[in-house]
């Protein structure tokens, strides 16, 4: 168990970002502060409608007269933000505001709803396990038109598997609905793949107390730490996110339908159920350190009694063999034949006597 805790010690969480300072650009200034990659950004575009469907991957940027298309939907998904030229273009030919761009090539935003003339921008943290089961932390940006939604990705791979299929099979509403639909699609994705991680985060909780309580080390303890800073980065990734959820469903633009509301008010519900969970963990934790340090407490008590016992047991054995150890030269013991032996039986029966007193107060 101590090995897999020792795993745990590097427990991902926020993944640290360079981060660059601006100070004096104009608002708008687009400067990628996320991490380098080197592949170019990825371009697949859904043009959809109730009756057929149209997937095309490795688009360019021509395909956006298709999106603006008013006799179809389109759902564009560019993973790759690193091309600042690319999100540039992106919003020349959109008429996206500066702002929105400056924020979609800056992944450390808070989640947040931006409300322009004819779209909403949403930002979001999608959190998942990668191949490897290692939780990783990614911004998501959705742009929601009136017949499209364009989402951005700091990188290839994501949990939005199901909404592809969805869109795929024709199954269900998703290609009745609008593309208001396909974005509470979406984020309904990202909120449930919180309660996949923290399920994780349940299971090494579990791990935790079992050590806790069996054998606390300092790995232990140093585990526990950084599962409080992971749950304190989950926590400012989600609690926003209600914010934002909330405001769509109050959103007066015209661009959420009072049908797609119903279902959105479903996904607030399910991030109150993820906060709550954290904050039960949160407080597990806590816990966990408290229990963590009052079993180091009780085992350096039960040291300091048995060195406590043996110290008062020798106290006395001292004292006998300090009084017989003095330099007198008239001691009548000293000239005793059986003096030797006989401080032995003393000194032995004092310590028996101390052991049987020690047992019946019940302090072995």
């Amino acid at each position: 168990m101590l090995k897999r805790l020792e795993s745990m010690l590097h427990i991902p969480g926020k993944k640290a970002l360079k981060r660059v300072k601006k100070p004096g650009l104009a608002p708008g200034t687009l400067i990628y502060t996320g991490k380098t990659h080197e592949s170019p950004p990825e371009l697949t575009l859904f043009t959809y409608t109730e009756a057929e469907i149209s997937e095309s991957t490795n688009v360019d940027l021509d395909v956006l007269d298709s999106v603006l298309d008013p006799k179809t939907n389109s759902w564009l998904n560019v993973s790759g933000i690193h091309d600042v030229a690319l999100i540039e273009q992106f919003g020349h030919k959109m008429g996206f505001h500066p702002l929105i761009l400056e924020d979609i090539v800056h992944p450390e935003q808070r989640p947040k709803l931006e409300v322009y003339d004819d779209h909403l921008y949403v930002v979001a943290k999608m959190l998942y396990h990668d191949a490897d089961g290692t939780a990783l932390s990614e911004q998501v940006s959705l742009i929601l038109g009136k017949t499209f939604v364009i989402s951005f990705q700091e990188k290839p791979g994501d949990v939005f598997g199901a909404v592809r299929e969805r869109l795929r099979s024709g199954k269900g509403m998703m290609r009745k609905m609008g593309p208001d639909y396909l974005t509470y699609a979406l984020l309904d994705l990202i909120v449930d793949h919180y309660f996949v991680v923290l399920e994780e985060v349940g299971t090494r909780m579990e791990l935790f107390e079992m050590e806790v309580m069996e054998n606390p080390t300092k790995q232990t303890m140093a585990a526990i730490r950084e599962q409080k800073k992971v749950l304190i980065d989950y926590r400012r990734s989600i609690w926003p996110l209600r914010e934002v959820i909330s405001a769509l469903t109050r959103d007066e633009s015209g661009l959420v339908k009072k049908k797609t509301v119903t279902y959105l008010r479903d996904v607030y519900d399910h991030t109150i159920q993820v906060i709550d969970l954290i904050e039960s963990y949160r407080d597990l934790l806590a816990g966990l350190t408290d229990l963590y340090l009052s079993s180091l407490s009780i085992r350096m008590n039960e040291v300091m009694q048995v060195l406590t016992i043996i110290g008062s047991i020798f106290i006395p054995i001292t004292f006998v063999a300090g009084v017989y150890g003095m330099n007198f030269q008239v001691m009548p013991e000293l000239a005793w034949k059986y003096g030797y032996a006989g401080v032995w039986v003393v000194m032995a029966a004092i310590a028996f006597g101390l052991i049987m007193f020690f047992k019946r107060k019940k302090w072995l």
